[in-house]
């Protein structure tokens, strides 16, 4: 969930040894190539064909001067049936690219799609985002970062494959061809890929090829079944929650009520009394604090020893928010001066013929993710393995061998699938792996030699910290009779989510989080003053699905619909003309849904209208059009119409299931009960029970559609959310005739 996908990142791994140096946190490299390709091979991960000639081919690749991420033995094994394995240098939890990015490969290998299957890496050098050269899910960049990279990656297994058949043949490699996971020659003779499989990856790697015209591809473009799909829908997918090694044991950890706090006083005799109860042990943990961790033979024997425990917190040298007073703090802050990131002139407020003042609330919002965060670790004397769902596993690794003591080389972090994360699984403290490593730490100090499980239950997962922040705008406006706007006066009061972190020294300028601002003023040439102030409490934040546009897109999309409103115009006619003749791609996509929705064509029924938002978000536009109504009081949304600007859509499938999670995940924070409030430092939700989602009776009918396009794909795991909640609310509004100011909604 990177804040900004157009920055160039290229510095980062210098950034991340800075800090190291700085002691904020340790960053550590992944292994070495050729160390990991034993590794695996000792350990039994397979890598290539087989492990000693990927090792060979990888030394072969290195000479030929191709970086670790152009290598295809850490992406590519072909079984002698002629099944091909694409390993993915990502983390699956729901967004398709372990589907995806076998696509791109197998499109360029000339795969048979009924042979392709894939599995996820670790946090080997070969597995690095190709741009940022950091291991990262985030951003929605795996299908634009890496589609380049995929298709190269085929491309050279094809030609190897190619290579090795003219070899066998003994005949000019011009003269054959590929097709459907086999080489043929033009008298007939065909061979699999699987019969030549050891062969052409012994072979050098060649490091210039040629991809594909787009207009030739036949597996890119075309609507795919997810290879995870029948596992997912039948039970029988395994994700992180899941895993298990032989003699596991299961710990859970009683944590501070207020982020951290340190233990005053314990008595766990209770909790030691237990039958399955292994160890009751004091660790450290994230921000400071201080836990209890009860390691046990199962989870249910480890939380009745956790409900046994008697812990005083000392809670005296931590700030204590109360959502209440926060609020009012944040609409003092809004009073003030502060850094501004736009600096119009403002002076046109005072003579506009026509003014809008509006403040906006948005509230702090937890990732709920279907399954809580979890992590295994297992230990030796000089070595330690992970398993988790991890959104940067470099970042996990490097986190663990710091508190572990031991070598960036000793440490080897197995990417699992996740049920979900929407930016969890990726916080700059590595808070899971480090809480893991250090029960694991103290586990085997205390003399218990075995794998553990660290595994948070739902109520820890939404107690537990790093929300989506909460946030404060003002907005006065003024413009005239035609919506033309003369002065736009903006202040938004939020936590920084970038300050401390890797990306501050590139995404933080002069005091700004970009993941603030990210949203604000574009597409649209309005003469802003934009002012931002960045309070700090102690609560910890983090990117949440779509980042600042979760609250920017609300904020713009709503305030143009007022303006149109206010002047009697048409809000598509209204966006349409303040684009102008640039943003074509924002004109597309709403035109798109506009013209499959039907919208001013058809009449709705009694007590519905028409809601419009567009917005860009991580290079993607998405436009929806919805119909909603007010049911007993209560917003209600009945359809959603989208037009979709991603370039090409790889698996369209996959895209349409990203708009519409994205959407439902966006009405969510509409719902009444979507916010996490504190009082006296404590979050006053713990379930989904008192935590608002969308269940099914609040899904509306789904129509998606995308903009045909053959330029390189941008992403879609989050474009999909940020215009959601304005749309719905411009509907809203229109019905009322009272604009929509807060969410989660309160039209009351």
């Amino acid at each position: 969930m990177l804040p900004n996908p157009n920055v160039n990142y290229s510095e980062l791994p210098r950034a991340l040894k800075h800090m190291l140096e700085r002691g904020r946190t340790t960053i550590v490299p992944a292994m070495p190539r050729r160390s990991f390709l034993k590794m695996t091979g000792a350990f039994g991960l397979a890598v290539g064909v087989f492990p000693r000639l990927a090792a060979a081919q990888s030394t072969d690749a290195a000479e030929a001067g191709l970086k670790p991420t152009e290598q295809p033995s850490a992406f590519v094994q072909i079984a002698p049936n002629g099944e091909v394995t694409v390993t993915i240098n990502r983390l699956e939890f729901g967004q398709g690219v372990q589907t995806a990015l076998p696509m791109i490969l197998a499109e360029e290998l000339d795969a048979d799609w009924s042979l392709v299957r894939s599995q996820l890496g670790t946090n080997d050098a070969a597995y690095v985002d190709p741009l940022f050269g950091m291991h990262l899910t985030g951003g929605s960049n795996t299908i634009k970062n890496s589609f380049t990279q995929y298709r190269e990656l085929g491309a050279r297994v094809r030609a190897m494959l190619l290579a090795a058949a003219a070899d066998r043949w003994n005949v000019d490699v011009a003269m054959l061809r590929t097709e459907a996971g086999a080489v043929l020659a033009s008298d007939g003779r065909k061979l699999g890929y699987g019969e030549l499989a050891e062969a052409a990856m012994a072979l050098p790697v060649p490091q210039k090829i040629a991809l594909k015209d787009p207009k030739d591809f036949r597996i890119i473009g075309k609507p795919m079944r997810r290879l995870d799909a029948k596992a997912k829908s039948s039970g029988q997918q395994s994700f992180g929650i899941d895993f298990k090694l032989p003699g596991q044991l299961t710990a859970v950890v009683a944590r501070p009520p207020v982020f951290g706090a340190k233990i005053a006083s314990l008595e766990d005799r209770a909790a030691r009394s237990i039958k399955g109860v292994r160890a009751v042990l004091r660790i450290p943990l994230d921000r400071g604090a201080e836990g209890v961790a009860v390691i046990a033979d199962g989870y249910w024997q480890a939380s009745q020893g956790r409900d046994a425990l008697k812990v005083e917190w000392d809670t005296s040298a931590v700030e204590k928010v109360d959502s209440q007073k926060q609020l009012a703090q944040f609409r003092e802050m809004a009073t003030k001066p502060g850094p501004q990131h736009f600096d119009a002139d403002m002076a046109p407020l005072d003579t506009a013929p026509l003014t809008l003042d509006a403040e906006f609330v948005f509230p702090y919002l937890a990732h709920a993710a279907m399954e809580p965060l979890n992590c295994t670790v297992r230990l030796s004397d000089d070595r330690a393995e992970i398993w988790m769902g991890s959104q940067s596993a470099g970042l996990d690794a490097g986190v663990a061998a710091n508190v572990l003591g031991l070598k960036p080389e000793q440490v080897v972090v197995n990417v699992l699938t996740s049920g979900g994360g929407f930016g969890r699984r990726f916080s700059s403290s590595s808070d899971t792996a480090m809480e893991a490593c250090q029960i694991a730490k103290a586990a085997k100090a205390a003399g218990i030699d075995a794998p553990v499980r660290m595994l948070w239950s739902r109520e820890d997962d939404m107690k537990g910290g790093y929300y989506r922040p909460t946030h404060l705008h003002r907005a006065r406006i003024g413009f005239d009779k035609q919506g033309n706007v003369l002065a736009w006066d903006h202040t938004i009061v939020g936590q920084s989510i970038l300050t401390g972190t890797v990306f501050e020294q590139f995404q933080v300028k002069n005091g700004i989080d970009a993941a603030t601002t990210e949203g604000m003023r574009n597409p649209y040439p309005l003469p802003m003053r934009l002012t931002v102030h960045h309070p700090v409490a102690n609560v910890p934040v983090l990117w949440w699905r779509s980042v600042g546009s979760t609250h920017t897109a609300f904020v713009m999309e709503t305030l143009l619909d007022d303006i149109a409103r206010a002047t009697d115009q048409d809000p598509v006619a209204y966006r349409m003309k303040m684009f102008g003749e640039e943003h074509t791609r924002h004109r597309d996509a709403l035109q798109l849904a506009v013209d499959k929705s039907s919208y001013g064509a058809k009449t709705l029924a009694e007590g519905r209208a028409w809601g419009v938002a567009v917005h860009e978000s991580f290079s993607s536009v998405v436009a929806y059009v919805v119909e909603a109504s007010v049911v007993d009081g209560q917003p209600k949304l009945h359809r959603v119409t989208a037009g979709v600007h991603c370039n090409l859509a790889v698996n369209p499938r996959t895209v349409e299931a990203q708009v519409q999670g994205a959407a439902i995940m966006g009405l969510s924070a509409c719902l009444a009960g979507s916010e996490i409030t504190f009082k006296d430092g404590v979050v006053e939700q713990s379930n989904f029970s008192e935590y608002t989602v969308a269940r099914i009776t609040d899904v509306p009918e789904f129509d998606v559609h995308v903009v045909p396009s053959a330029e390189a794909p941008t992403g879609m795991g989050e474009p999909g959310l940020p215009p959601l909640a304005p749309a719905f609310a411009n509907a809203i509004s229109r019905l009322t005739g009272k604009p929509v100011r807060r969410m989660p909604f309160n039209i009351a």
